[in-house]
């Protein structure tokens, strides 16, 4: 048998960031993907809930459509960027010049909204949907069940911004999933199992002794598990839930357990690191997220679980939970169902 060669060189055992993707469409322009983004998630809900509008012929004008949308997208945009500048802002900086939370400036260039958090958008736009179905006069269990089945999917598009822009890395991997994310944090190669990473998974490490080393690239994980699979098992629920309000339920529950779940790949936030640490180990987190230590993400999302419970049991309770409503055909204008179907 003719001797075995054996090569001395080492092999990225990861994936380079494309060097293509940047966060600006047209460098030099201030129109980032980002932003883009947020126009497919907001068109894939709308486009969806129409769909549901036209399968039951529910009682809402085009209008009335385009109002309810307006509404909720204001009331998402809201709750996410305060709730961001609240829970995720250590510094004082909003507290200062509070202007800056709706500022899309810095240092004299433009950098749109920096900072937005999922959950104070689902706050927001939960109550953009009570206020407007109140004031319309719309059953808000079936407007919300018509929005879980819809927002999951256009929530997709939100986490591909982030990944485009590099943000929300997450933990350092060996795997072979890792991405080199060219705007992840460096770590020194002075801390031995910074350099056992970057051996095993041939990573050269510069003159500076700064690596930058593979990540789980965590954004596509929570696009495909929170945007695609989430929307998936609620799309095929939609006509066959026991009761009224019962996607809404499954939409919080089901996120709140993605998001959690996941949370154990994703590096926290450097400036805010564990909420709740019950047992400390010691290690980085951007190696390790112990399985007792807890980020904002994490009890936020926790809290979503609780939510989805309890609204699952009061839900199951209320009176008039008729499931799956399919409203009389229209006997006027075509698209235009009949207003008095409206209350069931």
């Amino acid at each position: 048998m003719p001797p075995r060669l054996v090569y001395d060189f080492p092999m990225l055992l990861a994936v380079n960031f494309p060097a293509w993707l940047k966060p600006e469409i047209i460098p030099g322009l201030p129109f980032r993907w980002y932003g883009l983004m947020y126009i497919f998630a907001f068109g894939a809900a709308f486009l969806l809930y129409r769909r549901q509008i036209r399968e039951r012929n529910f009682p809402m004008t085009k209008d009335e459509l385009s109002g309810m949308f307006t509404w909720c997208i204001l009331g998402l945009l809201l709750g996410a960027r305060i709730f961001a500048t609240i829970v995720y802002e250590t510094g004082d900086i909003y507290r200062r010049e509070p202007w800056l939370v709706f500022w899309p400036f810095r240092d004299g260039r433009f950098t749109g909204l920096m900072g937005m958090s999922y959950h104070g958008g689902v706050i927001g736009g939960i109550l953009g949907i009570l206020i407007y179905s109140a004031v319309k006069r719309f059953d808000w269990r079936e407007i919300g069940d018509m929005y879980a089945a819809s927002i999951p999917l256009g929530y997709t598009f939100g986490r591909l911004g982030n990944f485009i822009n590099g943000e929300l890395y997450g933990r350092v991997t060996t795997g072979p999933l890792g991405i080199i994310f060219p705007y992840a944090r460096p770590l020194p190669a002075g801390e031995t199992w910074v350099r056992e990473a970057a051996e095993q998974t041939g990573t050269p490490i510069p003159f500076s002794g700064l690596v930058n080393l593979p990540r789980h690239p965590s954004q596509l994980y929570e696009a495909f598990f929170e945007g695609i699979v989430l929307w998936a098992i609620i799309w095929l629920l939609r006509n066959r839930k026991p009761f009224k309000g019962f996607l809404i339920s499954i939409y919080l529950a089901g996120y709140g357990l993605f998001r959690f779940m996941i949370e154990y790949f994703r590096e926290p936030d450097e400036d805010l690191g564990y909420r709740i640490e019950l047992i400390k180990n010691g290690l980085s987190p951007a190696l390790a997220h112990p399985l007792l230590s807890f980020s904002t993400g994490q009890i936020l999302s926790f809290g979503m679980i609780l939510l989805g419970i309890v609204w699952l049991i009061v839900a199951a309770r209320l009176p008039d939970r008729e499931a799956v409503i399919r409203y009389p055909e229209n006997t006027g204008s075509p698209g235009r169902p009949k207003r008095d179907a409206r209350q069931r």
